[in-house]
């Protein structure tokens, strides 16, 4: 009996020669197995006989145990008549034949238990039946990084391995030398300051990690409209199950892999799975397949989900690909160059230090604590020759520790995680981290009108017929026909959906805000019936809307007298261009000669001056010989048409748009408004939101149309950019040139969108911002921070954490600087003059926690003021580190170098105190001028320094702890941290050195600096001495 049964599209495996020597207990679980598959091979094998394939041996065929295993669970979990293995086939292997052979698609529809109107049931009982069955619409993902990975990376530091080595080195000897009860303590202090510095880094870089993970889940939880008992609503792309009816129109991104329904002109990009930029035509003769993660470029349809999660290409593909967060942004990388840079000088007064410190011991210039010489030629054993050149190496790495402002990229890393935390909460989740800082430096927004500037709660409030004004509840003396005509076209040419659960109940309106306005507005003032008016109608070709046509078309057939029909609607402007004759309100139809056009565009600018959208219809009767004549054969007739009516929809502003406009413009950033509505509508939007001012509107460059700045010379565009305010009847090519000529004016430009086609101007802007609730997925992916609210005012704040987060980092800058300046020549003037270094490696270290990671905390996360938005903006040519900052640390190192040399020289004299103490006070008094210059950085310019100090709470804790750890450090671990005990009085000595900081602060800051960076003029004397060089040798 082993053979290999093969059915229509699963094989089945099976074995009867088991082994004697199986444990009993399996035994009976295997021949429940076997009984199992042996039954549905041979049920399978008899709906269709087909030639048995040979058997591979008279006596054994393997079983697949985890296929088996997951087929077995399908018999008993599942009530369908189709197996996830079969319909997985059918859409991965993309053969129509296949699917034709199965029955078609409607087939796999009653297969799947879905009705094609009304979709799946969709209750708890329902969704969870499909899910045990078919699987869940998520795919595994690559395990997150654990503490213990970023350990590793910490570890990978070279001052870190050097210093360990060190440690060791040091640890080995002082055991040897003087027991394990005493010798442990230089070697061990270091290696637990190591291991303090390593597990602080890499707790704030895991931290960060697991955030961007949360982040990424919530930009991946897609909305997707779908159909359940016959309502339209949308789920989360999570819950989509196999089975489910899906809407797709331009823009969305695939939820799972299915097959075409119903639609019209469906083009999907695919260029994701397959690499292929040409997009792929989608219909339901030739290719009814769909892909989950390609994208909608054209057209709208209805798909039938078969498959989800990883039993889909897109989720084998992605599980397979780990996300790195470790995206390194531009201020990054340009820190990354000054911590370098500033490495290697450290490097080099390190290697001074170590030169000097070898030769001193090595010509007895060197004494240890009793006062005799270290080093004697020939007496001096091996072990305390190699102890010292340890010591001094552990000084002079951990110079090189101190040097490298190792804080800067974390104190990034920090502020950006800060910053998009709280950004979420304020309505803009950040896609691409650089974002945040580039929006900091933006000089430029070109935003959209509707929904961004506007509320998206659209009402049609005007309606013409003929030359007349319609009022509500006056329709009656319009002529039926007409009114008829009207909603065919409403019913028939729109991708939104009426649904009524019951007949006492409120309608439900789903689609775009103008799709929903004018399907309202027919339904409650023309008493449309959609359902009724499409039965009466087959529908053969469709165009849909876009942003560059700016108007949608159907052509139809009328089953009753078997006649074609086109509809159009769109821009009022458009549509009319394209009419050679019109409807009256009796219902007679008149030519549309020069006079008539004239004045229906006086009615269309008047409803635009009113702030209205304004909505054409019109429609045309075509024979079929027309229909068959045209050339192209897709597209459908626009000439020679009838109008309709028209309508004119109201979207009223945003509450607060004009102040948050107007926040912007005092900021120094340049507000354009960008869009698809005709000129005048445009206009009246731009003046209401303080965009355009009363005197702008007689001034022909701050407003202009799309085509005209298409047509200027590329002199005459980038001449003009900087006047104009308002782009009118623009196109997304119009909004993407725009962009490229702002940039070439230096500009730094952000751009709001949320359509398909925005999607070449949000990536060549240098930060695209797109709609969280209108937007397209395709516009979301090529943006880098998504405006959840879609709201202008929203952006306003993403412009002022922009700012918060340049200005937080130069704080930090400033802050470390002064550090790594005053360490460096503090070491190095102690150790080339006395050969002593007065900060041991364990304090260095300590000092080095401080800067990095708790001085980056404090400074990283003040919150936004509103003096940022006071300043002007940064630009791209700005210098990171500023003629204010350059004045603040020279002057604050400066200070702290003059003190602590003093009490390098001078400090026993002035005390009275032994070496122990006096390396002490050093130690003591540089960590306390850190704390209190850290309050000096808040501030770059302000004088008052303590502005604001309440509200972060953070700041001060971290001084709080900084301070009980110094204390620690100096009073309790005078054994690991080498110091001694200090008197009241010391310590009070100690305060009073590092608050002068603060009226030295004060007064430095009351010295003007010149705007132009310092460097520049530097740059100006060399370029004038090569001048001068060269005139002398002409």
């Amino acid at each position: 009996m082993a053979s290999i049964l093969r059915g229509d599209y699963v094989r089945y495996e099976v074995s009867l020669d088991l082994s004697d020597a199986m444990p009993k207990f399996a035994k009976p679980w295997h021949l429940a197995f076997v009984t199992i598959y042996c039954s549905r091979a041979f049920t399978t094998f008899a709906k269709k006989t087909k030639k048995l394939s040979p058997r591979k041996s008279p006596s054994h065929t393997s079983i697949p145990i985890h296929e088996l295993a997951q087929s077995a669970g399908s018999v008993h979990t599942s009530s369908f008549n189709i197996h996830q293995s079969q319909l997985a086939r059918l859409v991965k292997d993309k053969d129509l034949s296949h699917l034709q052979e199965f029955g078609g698609v409607q087939k796999v529809t009653s297969a799947l238990e879905t009705d094609v109107s009304a979709g799946i049931s969709g209750d708890p009982d329902d969704i969870s039946r499909r899910q045990n069955a078919f699987g869940i619409n998520s795919y595994k993902k690559p395990p997150a990084k654990g503490f213990f990975h970023f350990v590793v990376e910490a570890f990978k530091d070279l001052t870190i391995m050097i210093l360990l080595v060190c440690a060791g080195l040091s640890l080995g000897f002082g055991i040897k030398e003087n027991g394990v009860e005493e010798g442990w303590y230089d070697g061990g202090s270091i290696f637990v300051a190591v291991f303090l510095v390593i597990a602080v880094s890499a707790g704030s870089n895991y931290r960060q990690n697991r955030q961007f993970e949360k982040l990424s889940q919530v930009s991946d939880n897609i909305l997707i409209d779908v159909i359940r008992k016959g309502r339209r609503q949308q789920v989360s792309i999570y819950d989509i199950v196999v089975g489910d009816v899906v809407h797709l129109k331009i823009g969305d991104q695939v939820p799972a892999d299915g097959l075409f329904l119903d639609g019209h002109s469906l083009q999907v990009d695919e260029s994701s799975m397959t690499g292929e930029s040409d997009h792929v035509e989608v219909n339901r003769k030739e290719n009814p397949f769909l892909f989950s993660g390609t994208k909608v470029a054209d057209g709208y349809a209805q798909m039938l989900v078969t498959s989800v999660g990883m039993s889909t290409m897109w989720g084998e593909m992605m599980s397979s690909i780990s996300r790195d967060n470790r995206e390194q942004t531009p201020l990054q990388a340009r820190l990354n160059k000054l911590t370098s840079s500033i490495g290697k000088v450290g490097l080099a007064v390190a290697f001074l230090v170590l030169v000097v410190l070898l030769i001193r011991y090595f010509t007895g210039n060197t004494q240890d604590e009793n006062g005799n010489r270290e080093f004697i030629a020939g007496q001096t054993t091996g072990n305390d020759i190699i102890n010292s050149v340890v010591s001094i190496i552990a000084a002079a790495v951990t110079i090189v520790v101190v040097a490298i402002p190792e804080g800067l990229p974390l104190a990034v890393t920090l502020t950006l995680a800060y910053s998009m935390k709280r950004m979420m909460a304020d309505q803009a989740m950040v896609r691409k981290l650089s974002a945040c800082e580039t929006m900091g430096s933006a000089t430029t927004i070109c935003t959209d009108k509707t929904g961004t500037l506007t509320m998206n709660q659209m009402k049609v409030t005007k309606f013409w017929v003929g030359q007349d004004s319609v009022v509500e509840n006056t329709y009656s003396s319009v002529s039926k026909f007409v009114l008829d005509l009207i909603k065919d076209g409403v019913a028939l040419n729109t991708t939104g959906s009426v649904y009524r659960p019951s007949l006492g109940s409120e309608y439900e309106f789903s689609g775009s805000p103008t799709e929903k306005a004018i399907l309202s507005w027919a339904v409650s003032q023309l008493s449309m019936d959609m359902e009724e008016t499409k039965k009466s109608y087959e529908v053969i070709r469709v165009e849909a809307f876009n942003s560059q046509k700016k108007r949608s078309g159907v052509l139809i057939r009328k089953s009753m007298d078997n006649t074609f029909h086109v509809h159009w609607k769109g821009a009022a402007e458009m549509v009319l261009a394209k009419c050679s004759s019109f409807y009256e309100g009796s219902g007679i139809v008149k030519d549309l000669d020069e006079d008539e056009r004239a004045r229906f565009e006086q009615i269309i600018q008047g409803m635009a001056a009113s702030s209205l959208r304004c909505i054409a219809f019109a429609k045309k009767q075509v024979s079929e010989e027309a229909i068959k004549e045209r050339e192209d054969g897709k597209k459908i007739q626009e000439d020679g048409l009838t109008l309709l009516g028209l309508v004119g929809i109201k979207d009223p502003c945003r509450p607060g748009v004009k102040k948050a406009v107007q926040a912007c413009q005092d900021a120094g950033v340049n507000i354009k408004m960008i869009t698809g509505d005709n000129i005048f509508t445009a206009k009246a939007i731009a003046t209401e939101c303080g965009i355009l001012r009363p005197g702008d509107d007689a001034s022909n460059e701050a407003v202009v149309e799309g085509a005209d700045f298409h047509n200027y010379t590329p002199e005459e565009r980038l001449q003009r950019v900087e006047k104009i305010r308002v782009m009118a009847r623009s196109s997304p090519f119009d909004k993407l040139l725009m962009v490229q000529c702002l940039k070439q004016r230096g500009h730094v430009v952000a751009v709001t969108g949320d359509g398909t086609n925005d999607a070449p101007a949000l990536k060549e802007a240098d930060i695209g911002l797109s709609m969280g609730i209108q937007g397209t997925e395709v516009a979301k992916e090529s943006s880098d921070i998504v405006i959840l609210d879609d709201n202008f005012a929203s952006v306003a704040t993403v412009l002022q954490w922009g700012r918060c987060v340049y200005n937080n980092i130069q704080k930090f800058i400033q802050f470390q600087l002064t550090v790594n300046v005053a360490a460096l020549v503090i070491n190095f003037v102690a150790a080339v003059s006395s050969g002593d270094v007065p900060l041991t490696a364990v304090q260095l270290l300590w000092v080095n926690l401080i800067m990095d990671t708790l001085g980056a905390l404090a400074l990283a996360t003040e919150r936004p003021t509103r003096e940022l938005m006071e300043k002007a903006p940064v630009g791209r040519t700005k210098p990171l580190i500023t003629n204010v900052m350059w004045r603040n640390i020279v002057a604050q190192a400066t200070y702290q170098m003059a003190v602590l040399l003093t009490l390098q020289f001078k400090g026993e004299s002035i005390f009275g105190v032994d070496e122990a103490v006096k390396r002490t006070l050093i130690f003591n008094a540089f960590v306390l001028c850190q704390v209190f210059n850290e309050f000096n950085a808040r501030k770059l310019e302000k004088r008052n320094v303590f502005e604001g100090i309440h509200k972060n709470k953070l700041f001060l804790g971290i001084i709080f702890v900084t301070v009980v750890l110094q204390v620690v450090m100096v009073e309790f671990l005078k054994r690991f941290a080498d110091t001694e005990r200090l008197s009241w009085g010391q310590w009070g000595a100690c305060v009073w050195i590092a608050a002068a900081s603060w009226p030295i602060g004060w007064v430095v800051k009351c010295i003007p600096v010149p705007d132009t960076p310092i460097f520049s003029y530097l740059g100006l004397k060399s370029k004038k001495l090569v001048r001068k060089i060269g005139h002398r040798e002409q």
